[in-house]
């Protein structure tokens, strides 16, 4: 159930929402760099003012959708129509993304970008065939093969592999990556420690901060691995 046509159009509706969220996200945005010119207005350090908007959306996203779910009574909000402008939304973002791709930059530099290229691609197939299996209980190829694509580009290549593989989305892959990007983008896809980082080598040094971000990932491996993976091996002896 949504609204009636006669009193206003249900995309319309629908997409003036999806606005809304973007429009919350964006002041947030606004707010939090407010913040910061006025606390390190001398320093003239610049965090905040570097993290996309994209981040603040899904946090825009979330505040529309917790006071629709307390306040709308009516049933307005019609998921099928959600579906429809999330899936135009992700077919513009996957163009997007690879039409701005800069080949002048990467043929400036394309020794380095091969280096860089086979290394990681070599360590993602690595990281996709060992550790996925052995950290998502559940659905391990779909949820992961999104986690690979985003980690051999961007956001925009994982959903385009999930799409492939689950075209019809009958696992939850989409919904497991959707909800992971809330606590992804603000931190690493762009957000705060993205943000952070040339900062950060800058006064401490590229090696302090290689170690910092190596422990941090064998940290997060060896949680993946010891506690997600105990559990779906308990799962599978039950």
């Amino acid at each position: 159930m949504t609204t009636s046509t006669v009193s206003i159009e249900p995309l319309a509706l629908h997409i003036g929402l999806v606005g809304l969220a973007i429009f919350i996200g964006y002041w947030i945005l606004e707010a939090l760099v407010w913040v910061e010119e006025v606390l390190w207005l001398d320093t003239g350090v610049e965090i905040i003012a570097h993290v996309p908007l994209f981040p603040f959306a899904m946090i825009g996203g979330i505040i529309v959708q917790v006071f629709m779910t307390r306040y709308d009574k009516n049933d307005i909000v019609d998921r099928q129509i959600v579906s429809r402008i999330q899936n135009t939304a992700l077919d513009l973002l996957i163009v997007s993304a690879l039409a701005t791709l800069s080949l002048q930059v990467i043929g400036d530099n394309l020794w380095e970008f091969i280096i860089l290229a086979v290394v990681g691609v070599v360590l993602n197939v690595i990281m996709f065939i060992y550790l996925a299996p052995r950290m998502i209980p559940h659905f391990w190829f779909e949820r992961g093969i999104g986690d690979f694509g985003q980690s051999m580009g961007v956001a925009a290549t994982g959903i385009m592999l999930m799409k492939i593989v689950d075209p019809e989305q009958k696992t939850p892959a989409m919904k497991a990556f959707g909800y992971k990007q809330i606590f992804f983008e603000p931190m690493v896809g762009g957000g705060l420690v993205t943000a952070a980082a040339m900062p950060l080598i800058i006064n401490f040094g590229a090696v302090p901060f290689l170690i910092a971000t190596t422990l941090l990932t064998v940290a997060f491996w060896l949680l993946g691995v010891l506690y997600f993976g105990k559990n779906k091996q308990n799962e599978r002896r039950e």
